[in-house]
């Protein structure tokens, strides 16, 4: 890996000091937009995907390509193949964030199915716990942080995506314990919840007039979450202004989760 993020001989001084982030599940969606939010905020950005996704839509990032000035190396993951995320990791040269936005696998109808269960978990948990235990020296080495990504279901219980459920839900008690476990090492961990979110995975949804009108009564603010409001939220965790949070949880959802 001869980039412009790593271990590339034309570097400068400059580029050795700025942070580096890994953002998994970030060649779309609310990933991508993190990523974009990380390089706004003077960050360097890997973000990593599978080779193919026909669910992520025009959206897409294709893999190998730096875009936004060499800021942003898109490389390709898979979270459920220790080969491939070690392949990854032991290129980068340093890290100093890493996003775990990659568990965002729903099975919906099919996941009362004890294989289908554990497949979304493997992903979904899982896949998270191995880039975090991946990741941890070399954040120890930049006493940098980790943000989990969860959702408002990690909150409510759902009758058609228990799977789901039930790996978001593990994903707040693995980013508390994780807290716990690495705070003497100075590596942060936190989560997003994020409620309601159009992107390509919702979309179906979105497009359901019924179900999107159910969703924004409900909401206070009176609509779906973009993207864009996820991003904010998830560079201030990531940030020096988030020193001393460490183990929370910050639901992103247009007050949908208060009522």
């Amino acid at each position: 890996m001869t980039d412009t993020l790593a271990k590339s001989n034309g570097e400068t001084s400059a580029d050795s000091l700025r942070r580096v982030a890994l953002v998994t599940g970030g060649r779309t969606g609310i990933g991508l937009a993190i990523a974009h939010g990380l390089v706004q905020d003077g960050c360097r950005v890997i973000v990593a995907g599978l080779p193919q996704d026909s669910s992520a839509g025009t959206d897409l990032v294709p893999a190998n390509k730096v875009v936004t000035d060499g800021s942003l190396l898109v490389r390709e993951l898979d979270v459920t193949d220790g080969d491939s995320i070690a392949r990854l990791v032991d290129e980068l040269k340093r890290l100093d964030i890493l996003v775990n936005c990659a568990g965002t696998i729903v099975r919906e109808g099919r996941e009362h199915d004890p294989s289908v269960f554990a497949a979304v978990l493997d992903v979904n948990l899982t896949g998270t716990m191995r880039m975090c235990q991946a990741c941890y020296p070399r954040l120890k080495e930049t006493r940098g942080c980790i943000l989990n990504i969860a959702s408002m279901l990690s909150i409510f219980g759902s009758g058609r995506v228990p799977a789901y459920s039930s790996s978001k839900g593990g994903v707040v008690q693995l980013t508390k314990s994780l807290a716990i476990a690495w705070a003497s090492d100075g590596v942060r961990v936190n989560a997003l919840a994020p409620g309601w979110i159009a992107t390509n995975l919702t979309a179906p949804l979105v497009e359901s007039a019924a179900f999107r009108e159910t969703i924004i009564a409900r909401t206070p603010l009176g609509r779906w979450g973009d993207p864009s409001d996820v991003a904010p939220a998830a560079v201030f965790l990531c940030s020096s202004q988030a020193s001393f949070i460490t183990g929370t949880v910050l639901t992103v959802d247009g007050g949908y989760s208060a009522v």
